[in-house]
């Protein structure tokens, strides 16, 4: 089959096999075939009858006309009445309202998306913010748990250990070619349940599902991907489901090498421009596969990223009700992983652009807290390395309550993974300290929230500024409602993706990141102020992805990373224009 990307490095792997615009130009290598070579004579038929029926691409069930029932062999193979999608819609939203179970949800909805692609899609758009927290966090959080026993019909890519040397062969293995985004997960660390190995793979794939519903990405440019190398989750190592690699993890040099071939062969099969989406690594691994990939590939963590711009999305809008600039804030985070400092760096660099000081002087205005502690510089030889430029000078102190008593924060952040850990003493401090105190419990899914929404607006007598990483329903204190804002990646991820493709970007810089926070910011109005609201409603979410879209090519384009050439004048009709449509389509 040639040489494996174990065998050359990343720059001498995109040959003439890879399309400029991602795919493989010469698949089966008729092209290059001699005339003495034997070549399979590959050829396309038309889907019909029972086979197109089980095809979810093109599946319609009762939408089928009489006229299609005709010519594509259907006839009797389905019941005599034709039913519109809307109708079909309506049903299947009746059915799903009857179960009282989120998982029975997640996996009716599942089934759906492996029987009828656009009426899943169609249903998940029309009624997103009902189903985003079933396909998504919190439910996904379960299934994931649960995965080895709702385990149907495989989805996605699974490359494990016993690939190695042969990850381009199985990367030709999925049927798709023209793959635009990868969500790509080793299952070390979903959400905030820990390592689930393989079945973690339920994360791509509704990263996904979301990036079709909310951002327009074409259900077959989207591939998810669970790299198995094992994993230290003793109850799965004993668990006769489950469905993954019953070995420890690799580490190290292991690990490196087995993530810089599934890199370098991605890049030759899909070329250059393929968005790469790394998804629950743990925070030794993400922040060095962001490093060592940024500059060669187009990569992007949203544990790290994502979640950072989505958040500082909230504090630009929540300071348009405070009245002030981020850099009057003094912030202090609970949780120094991949969240925490991914946003702290983004707030640091946004307060450098805005007021001209120096990086390293806008960081000493944000302050981490982590197992041990207050990040503080007599710590500084101890810590990791992507702690360490949070280290600055004050005298240790060993909790929460005393970080916010001697820092006196006017923004708290929670990125810690660990339920409840916003206690009263904690919340009320902060309100002692701020008339407006800003609280962020991101942490996911809901149980592991640092404190709920009714706590929030209870424990500062409603004067609080809520915003949590799971949804919350509204709260009830004093006679007034008020509607939590969810700190949701959805806001950012699938925009960010539509503008990077549409522009035809080769990199992602942190320019692109704060273009899309700013996009998103100016999109919460004056009415959603008054309800105590920091982000904009999910309702309308493709709009909100389209102005993102458009804001992060124009970033693009101005950096000189932009390949999609010449610019599109209206980029904001592009992105409208350039996302994929559920409805269903008329077949001859």
């Amino acid at each position: 089959m040639g040489s494996t990307p174990a065998e050359l490095p990343c720059e001498d792997v995109a040959d003439n096999r890879s399309g400029v615009g991602g795919g493989i130009s010469d698949v089966y290598g008729e092209d290059s075939a001699t005339l003495d070579q034997l070549v399979t004579p590959w050829v396309t038929s038309v889907a019909s009858g029972y086979s197109l029926m089980r095809d979810p691409r093109y599946n319609k069930g009762l939408a089928f006309t009489d006229k299609e029932r005709d010519a594509h062999y259907l006839t009797g193979l389905l019941p005599p009445v034709v039913l519109s999608q809307d109708v079909q819609e309506r049903k299947l939203m009746h059915n799903l309202r009857q179960y009282t179970v989120p998982l029975q949800r997640y996996t009716a909805l599942m089934d759906l998306q492996e029987r009828n692609e656009r009426l899943f899609y169609k249903l998940l758009i029309d009624n997103v913010e009902e189903l985003l927290p079933v396909v998504y966090t919190p439910t996904v959080g379960e299934a994931c748990q649960k995965y080895g026993s709702i385990f149907r019909k495989p989805q996605g890519l699974y490359i494990s250990l016993k690939e190695k040397g042969k990850i381009l062969e199985v990367l030709k293995n999925w049927p798709q070619r023209g793959i635009q985004v990868i969500v790509v997960t080793d299952g070390e660390r979903i959400l905030g349940l820990g390592d689930l190995g393989c079945q973690g793979m339920g994360i791509p794939v509704g990263k996904l599902s979301l990036y079709t519903a909310l951002g327009g990405i074409r259900p077959s440019a989207c591939l998810p991907i669970t790299i198995d190398v094992g994993t230290n989750n003793e109850k799965l190592l004993n668990d006769e489901f489950y469905i993954g690699l019953k070995q420890r993890r690799a580490t190290g040099q292991e690990y490196a090498d087995f993530l810089n071939e599934f890199m370098c062969a991605v890049k030759q099969n899909y070329g250059e421009k393929v968005l790469v989406q790394f998804e629950d690594f743990a925070n030794h691994n993400a922040f060095d596969l962001l490093s060592k990939y940024s500059s060669s590939h187009l990569v992007f963590n949203d544990d790290i990223q994502g979640t950072a711009s989505v958040v500082l999305a909230g504090l630009i809008a929540a300071q348009k009700v405070l009245g002030k600039t981020l850099a009057d804030h003094t912030f202090l985070f609970l949780g120094a992983g991949e969240a925490g400092t991914g946003i702290a760096e983004l707030i640091a660099l946004k307060i450098s652009k805005e007021t001209g000081a120096p990086i390293d002087e806008t960081r000493k205005k944000i302050w981490l807290v982590d197992s041990k502690g207050l990040i503080v510089s007599s710590r500084k030889e101890s810590l990791q390395h992507f702690k360490q430029p949070w280290a600055h000078e004050h005298e240790p102190v060993k909790n929460l309550i005393g970080a916010v008593n001697a820092i006196k924060p006017t923004v708290l952040i929670g990125t810690s993974g660990v339920g409840q850990t916003f206690t009263k003493e904690v919340v009320e401090a902060m309100a002692t300290n701020n008339e407006k105190p800003l609280i962020l419990a991101l942490s996911n899914p809901t149980s592991q929230a640092e404190c709920t929404a009714e706590q929030a607006y209870t424990w500062t007598k409603g004067r609080a500024i809520f915003g949590s990483g799971s949804p919350f329903d509204p709260v009830e204190y004093n006679g007034k409602t008020y509607l939590p804002g969810q700190a949701n990646n959805c806001y950012i991820f699938p925009g960010l993706g539509l503008g990077l493709i549409m522009s035809g970007a080769i990199r992602v810089r942190d320019d692109m990141l704060l273009a899309a926070s700013e996009a998103l910011a100016a999109q919460v109005t004056e009415e959603h102020f008054a309800n105590g609201l920091i982000y904009p409603p999910f309702s309308n979410i493709r709009q909100i992805s389209a102005n993102i879209a458009a804001s992060v090519a124009a970033k693009t384009y101005d950096l000189g990373l932009a390949s999609n050439l010449p610019r599109a004048k209206d980029l904001v009709k592009f992105a409208e224009s350039s996302m994929y449509s559920p409805v269903y389509r008329n077949y001859r």
